[in-house]
């Protein structure tokens, strides 16, 4: 169903008519304004829209658009398949994903190759720029791995492996269609591995071949603790132990459908306590009402004072193993520092709790959140010269854009944009990934998850240039499988349900 020659915005289908008579190539860059980004989602964005070739089937629906009040270039959509095999004439070079850029680095870089269709370059913009999305949602995600990171040097002695199920995406529901859902999703699995957004699994498989991008545990729901009555409630909380509980395993259960706090003293601090103990796995309470800076903080407080604690070596106080908090309501990012703040002010350790993100993750953010732009930077002529192309509005300097085709490289941990030509040798980061439908480069997702944890450990550290493009299909790193109680316990989970699956 997606038409490449219809996913762009009316003005594009007359600017064919607009450029210099002269020009052959116009170049064009991204890049995000206003902060730092990871920058995350390009090639699947290539893979999933340009790899289908258009039809002149394609070029008649979009013709029938002519009554829109725009003149359409059918010549040059007919040339496009004719020509082209039906594959936009773009050259597309890119960071490698997963890159931690400085504002304004551009991100990609894109320049027609058929001198005779300058136009398709800013044509393919509304498509292109798209790249926002995940690039923003990644973003989002590493500023949240980066005060859960601080946290956990600050206050646990806990491995690596514990801090990346730190953050569940809890926000498919919210997403405004399956397509951001996944989109996005997939992008929050760049800096962690906890989702309940399923198509993110896909997307991620399917796009940069990861088996298993992400995880999750079984959880209940309010109806699911309802559904037995309020006077039912404990013998509903045993029915989860009885179910998911045992040795090395975890379970959610949301606590407070009546009172929060009497069910974490009297159900599971009391009627359950024996039961929760000696089953020799983890019973995660949910919070999921009250003031969030404050409730799972208490929670974790009272869980104490039920099932003990102990110091580990920061001086921090650690819950008994089987029990453990999660909050997912009321979370964005500014929320997660405010509750570990005031987690550590009470004495407790980061480890204790886990945070679920839902719209605030996948849903509330757009192109301006971190001011995403594309603009033309040079324009070649007939003679092959190449012409700075910019613009410099005296009502917003920050708006200024760059001139000239443009190059990254990294010098002492930095990025630095500069013109190709004072290039003097240097690498240029931004990489030939597509070309005419053909995709050049391929980001491995234990590549773009590599990169990221360089950016993570601080300045100097990340230097994407000698990272090297993974082909083969990625997986969590060796010491994650072999430290983290919760990836055994879900793998353990999936070999149950692959054999089941066998026998059936």
């Amino acid at each position: 169903m997606y038409n490449v020659l219809t996913d762009t915005d009316s003005y594009k289908y007359s600017h064919f008519l607009q450029y210099p008579p002269d020009t052959t190539h116009i170049s064009s860059y991204i890049a995000a304004r206003r902060a730092e980004t990871v920058f995350f989602g390009l090639q699947a964005l290539l893979l999933e829209h340009w790899s289908r070739p258009i039809t002149h089937a394609d070029v008649d629906e979009a013709m029938t658009l002519v009554g829109h009040g725009l003149p359409l270039n059918e010549a040059g959509f007919r040339r496009i398949v004719d020509e082209h095999n039906g594959y936009l004439p773009l050259r597309v070079e890119a960071l490698p994903e997963g890159t931690v850029a400085p504002a304004g680095t551009p991100l990609v870089q894109v320049v027609n190759t058929d001198p005779a269709m300058p136009w398709v370059t800013s044509f393919a913009e509304t498509a292109l720029l798209r790249i926002w999305y995940p690039t923003s949602v990644a973003t989002r995600s590493f500023r949240a791995r980066q005060i859960i990171h601080q946290a956990f040097e600050m206050t646990s002695d806990a491995p690596i492996s514990e801090e990346l199920l730190k953050l569940h995406d809890f926000g498919a529901r919210g997403a405004s269609s399956e397509e951001s859902a996944r989109i996005g999703g997939c992008a929050h699995l760049t800096c962690f591995r906890g989702t309940d957004t399923v198509p993110a699994l896909l997307h991620a498989r399917r796009y940069y071949a990861e088996r298993m991008a992400g995880y999750s545990i079984p959880a209940a729901e309010h109806s699911t603790i309802t559904s037995w009555g309020r006077e039912g409630e404990t013998e509903a909380c045993r029915n989860m132990l009885l179910q998911f509980g045992g040795p090395g395993r975890i379970l959610a259960v949301v606590s407070d459908s009546y009172d929060l706090f009497s069910a974490v003293r009297n159900i599971w601090g009391g009627a359950l306590k024996a039961e929760v103990q000696n089953s020799g796995g983890t019973v995660v309470i949910r919070p999921d009402s009250g003031d969030p800076a404050v409730v799972p903080v208490e929670t974790v407080q009272l869980l104490g004072e039920i099932f003990g604690t102990t110091i580990n070596g920061k001086g921090y106080r650690v819950l008994d193993p089987c029990v453990r908090v999660v909050q997912g309501d009321g979370i964005d990012v500014e929320m997660i520092r405010i509750i570990l703040r005031n987690l550590a002010a009470h004495g407790y350790s980061a480890e204790n709790i886990a945070f679920g993100m839902g719209g605030a993750l996948l849903q509330r953010v757009d192109r301006d959140t971190f001011g995403f732009a594309m603009k033309a930077s040079a324009r070649r002529d007939s003679k092959g010269n190449w012409h700075d192309v910019y613009k410099d509005p005296v009502t917003d300097p920050g708006k200024r854009s760059l001139r000239g085709r443009l190059a990254v490289v990294e010098e002492n941990g930095q990025f630095l944009t500069v013109r190709q030509e004072a290039l003097f040798g240097r690498r240029n980061l931004l990489r030939p990934v597509w070309e005419c439908g053909k995709l050049l480069e391929r980001d491995s997702f234990t590549g773009i998850r590599q990169r990221i944890d360089f950016a993570l450990a601080g300045p100097g550290r990340q230097n994407p240039g000698s990272q090297p493009a993974e082909r083969a299909s990625g997986s969590d790193p060796g010491h994650l499988a072999q430290g983290a109680p919760l990836l055994r316990e879900i793998r353990y989970r999936a070999e149950l349900c692959s054999t089941a699956h066998a026998m059936a």
